[in-house]
């Protein structure tokens, strides 16, 4: 995939002048008058690039800053805190995709009752017109904003015109016979679709963290894995996955090629979901790096088997399985 050859060019490369702004009523003079994209930005597939297409050529017309209006948390984690995890990405990977797009201005607004009780003309004036001073945003045609999601993307339309500021207004995206979607992203998921999910996104989709201290059971077994938690995200289809991974940080930053259980380990007893990774020839410490790991195939279920040396055999199979997928992507 196209993108994934960007992505490894790109990797630890952010933008010159990449800056994050998280109160629309301190903001820094060098940080209003921007051409803006607004969302939550969940997973940033291809529908959300689309927008930030149109504010960077709005930018480039304007001569102004491109960047990013989007909320944290976001507001269906602060209306429903209990929901189970929809995400599909955390903020700070979703920051790290940003700087790869060339955003120069995030503002990553906090998401509180006090914002969220603001009526849509209120949020226009008071956050996109005085607060922030942006020039141009860009949203979705199914835009809703303000107190209640009364507001619509005409509604913003209409305010910029009476405020001073520009307003586009992006038509859907629809792929393979469907709206390309976080939500349909998240079905093809849980579904074991990664290639239908990366289809949407425009990219694989990648889940990244830092990498943990495990029980070092895949040492013992001939199969040693960086551990990463899940924890918050939009759980994919348990089972195992061959992967791409890019090591972001420390002496081992590269990228590699392996195999990856995303699962409870029902061989090992009741656990929490986490991520166990495989690098394929890979020798080194990866505890407290930063990895992305690309789901690029599902490969089979979780199970639990009659004895370790049945496991073991099984895993050599998944990566002998792994190797030839990869060595074809």
């Amino acid at each position: 995939m196209r993108e994934e050859r960007l992505h490894r060019r790109a990797r630890g490369v952010t933008s010159r002048l990449m800056r994050i702004v998280r109160d629309y009523q301190f903001v820094e003079p060098e940080d209003r008058g921007a051409s803006v994209a607004i969302g939550n930005f969940d997973g940033v597939h291809l529908g959300h690039r689309a927008v930030i297409d149109i504010a960077r050529t709005q930018a480039e017309a304007i001569g102004a800053p491109l960047g990013i209006l989007t909320f944290e948390p976001h507001p269906r984690e602060y209306f429903a805190p209990d929901a189970p995890p929809f995400r599909l990405m955390s903020p700070a990977a979703r920051t790290h995709r940003f700087e790869r797009m060339g955003i120069e201005r995030v503002f990553e607004l906090n998401f509180n009752a006090a914002l969220a009780a603001l009526e849509p003309r209120a949020f226009a004036d008071e956050v996109i017109h005085r607060g922030l001073g942006l020039r141009h945003a860009v949203v979705g045609a199914d835009f809703c904003f303000g107190k209640g999601r009364a507001g619509t993307a005409q509604d913003l339309k209409a305010f910029g015109e009476e405020l001073g500021f520009g307003v586009t207004i992006a038509t859907l995206l629809e792929g393979a016979g469907q709206r390309v979607s976080s939500t349909n992203i998240r079905v093809a998921l849980a579904e074991g679709r990664p290639q239908d999910a990366a289809q949407m996104l425009g990219h694989w989709h990648r889940i990244e963290g830092e990498v943990i201290g495990g029980e070092q059971r895949g040492r013992v077994l001939g199969y040693p894995t960086a551990n990463m938690g899940i924890g918050g995200l939009h759980l994919p289809k348990l089972g195992v996955y061959a992967v791409l991974v890019d090591v972001l940080d420390g002496p081992q930053a590269g990228s590699y090629q392996g195999a990856a259980s995303l699962g409870v380990r029902p061989m090992f007893g009741a656990n929490a979901p986490n991520l166990e990774t495989h690098l394929f020839d890979f020798s080194g410490d990866l505890y407290g790096a930063t990895l992305s790991v690309a789901l690029v195939e599902f490969l089979r279920p979780e199970q639990k088997f009659p004895s370790l040396d049945a496991l073991i055999a099984q895993m050599d199979r998944d990566c002998d399985v792994a190797r030839a997928i990869l060595a074809a992507t």
